[in-house]
């Protein structure tokens, strides 16, 4: 017998015999076991939006009284709404211009939507009507003009942004100088002063001609 039978075969003797033992079989293998290969835990799930918003409890919209905030610059108004958490602010031209309030400290406060006193939950729209500063606040805001009845509105009068506005999109619109020949860049600033088709004609497609002068000018 050599060296190695005879230590296997020893080796055999010693070992608890629950199991048979062969001298000439390989060295069996260790048994895998928990320390060896440790579990790996599931990860945990992540919650989606749905459930996240779910478990957040809505805070409810406070109620508060509004302000009297005509007669005040655009920008003080703003602000001071803010402050007594009025965050969903507009404002729009109260002579009906149509132009925008691109300077807000330029522009103070004829007209507001929701009359001072009024308790209303503080996410409702303010919207102040407003003119520059230089000029006066008209009783009442100008109405918008619009061919929602398929006829040509009255527009004389009115800029040419906001006769432009009244009608289709579609509509192929000519403007012309009535004055000097000038061109017409920025609408808003010009009145117009004819208008073809005439008002309460109906629009079936039709081009639209204007002319128009400068709004501290008068229509020839």
């Amino acid at each position: 017998m050599n060296t190695r039978t005879l230590t296997t075969a020893l080796a055999c003797l010693a070992a608890v015999t629950l199991v048979g033992c062969d001298p000439a079989a390989p060295d069996p293998k260790p048994a895998a076991t928990a320390e060896t290969e440790p579990a790996t835990e599931a990860p945990a799930a992540t919650p989606t939006k749905e459930e996240e918003k779910a478990d957040e409890k809505e805070e409810p919209v406070q109620s508060k009284a509004v302000s009297d905030f005509v007669g005040m610059g655009l920008q003080s108004a703003q602000d001071t709404a803010q402050k007594e958490g009025f965050y969903a602010l507009k404002s729009h031209d109260s002579a009906g211009r149509g132009r925008m309030q691109a300077f807000d400290r330029n522009w103070k406060v004829c007209s507001q939507n929701i009359a001072a006193g009024r308790t209303i939950p503080t996410d409702t729209v303010l919207d102040f009507g407003s003119v520059k500063l230089d000029e006066e606040c008209p009783a009442a805001d100008a109405k918008t003009p619009d061919a929602a009845d398929g006829k040509m509105p009255s527009l004389v009068g009115k800029s040419v942004k906001v006769a432009r506005g009244a009608l289709d999109s579609g509509t192929s619109i000519t403007i012309t100088d009535a004055r000097q020949g000038r061109m017409v860049l920025m609408e808003s600033n010009w009145q117009v002063c004819t208008q073809s088709p005439a008002p309460g004609a109906a629009l079936n497609g039709q081009p639209v001609e204007f002319t128009a002068v400068k709004f501290e000018e008068e229509c020839p």
